[in-house]
């Protein structure tokens, strides 16, 4: 199988300036080191419709460009569900019934890392369970054998994180991010994954999943985010933030993108950052946003 990194967005709107960043960045990764570039449609949680079709638009025109069709999660669900299944015959998964403020105020299992899921439905009995059933439907959470786990990054070298009883499929019958994401890249071949940094910390779970069936732990780089002038994350409410944003302001995607490299201290277009893109000399500190024209 062809080695590949990628970019997997959801369709919940226009793609802004930091989403574009790390799209090229991504791009540059894979490309700089011979692997092919996947596109994955993230849109099991949110889809706005004809979003998806906006982001593949501006993603070409910023020069992004991806090998084979775009993949769709929700075309994917079938896979998930049977992985969900070799889970649970394994002994790995089991229902729970908690809700979200049931589980906020739940009392912390013992020596259980902050914010870690306290295992309330993780012994539940037969009766109890059915019991549980008639109230509301299940989840379906993992059972995890660590209460931590490490990772290597590119960027922020090792990181170890909390791994806890995390949901695999929620309570709607819709598989979970952590274990879609998981099952997506080793289905595809994707062994790089370059996203945000606002994603490592979720990132020891995923690697541990992926070690309990059996994949191998992609190689990681989380990238500095795109902030506000406030220091809070790039959103439209920050204004001229997307390409028809900047298009209606009078800028062009070439203009755009040129823009996004100059950041990263690289030529104006992908095609020319590719030859000279090293990832040691990545920005580590978050791009501020101050429009076109600011520094």
């Amino acid at each position: 199988m062809t080695l590949a990194g990628r970019f997997a967005p959801s369709p919940s709107g226009e793609l802004h300036v930091g989403n574009l960043r790390t799209a090229m960045l991504a791009w540059l990764f894979a490309r700089s080191t011979g692997r092919a570039f996947l596109l994955r449609v993230e849109d099991l949680d949110r889809a706005r419709a004809g979003a998806e079709a906006v982001q593949l638009r501006d993603l070409q025109a910023v020069g992004v460009t991806w090998d084979g069709e775009v993949v769709r999660q929700t075309d994917r669900e079938s896979l998930y569900a049977s992985t969900i299944d070799r889970l649970t015959a394994a002994g790995l998964a089991y229902e729970c019934f908690c809700t979200r403020r049931e589980i906020q105020e739940a009392p912390s299992a013992p020596h259980a890392p902050q914010g870690a899921y306290p295992g309330t439905c993780r012994d539940l009995s037969g009766p109890e369970r059915e019991a549980k059933r008639a109230v509301r439907p299940a989840a379906t959470r993992l059972r995890s054998a660590v209460t931590e786990w490490t990772v290597a990054d590119a960027l922020h070298g090792g990181f170890t994180g909390v791994v806890d009883d995390f949901v695999l499929r929620r309570n709607d019958g819709v598989a979970a991010y952590n274990l879609a994401v998981v099952v997506d890249d080793a289905e595809q071949g994707i062994d790089q994954v370059v996203r945000g940094d606002d994603l490592l910390p979720s990132t020891p779970r995923q690697a541990y999943l992926a070690s309990l069936l059996g994949y191998a732990v992609p190689e990681y780089a989380h990238v500095p985010l795109v902030l506000n002038a406030d220091g809070a994350r790039l959103a439209k409410r920050d204004g001229a933030v997307t390409l028809g944003d900047l298009a209606r302001e009078g800028y062009s995607a070439a203009q755009v993108a040129a823009r996004v490299l100059a950041s990263l201290g690289l030529p104006a277009t992908l095609d020319a950052a590719l030859a000279v893109f090293d990832p040691a000399r990545i920005p580590r500190e978050p791009w501020i946003w101050q429009g076109m024209s600011a520094g």
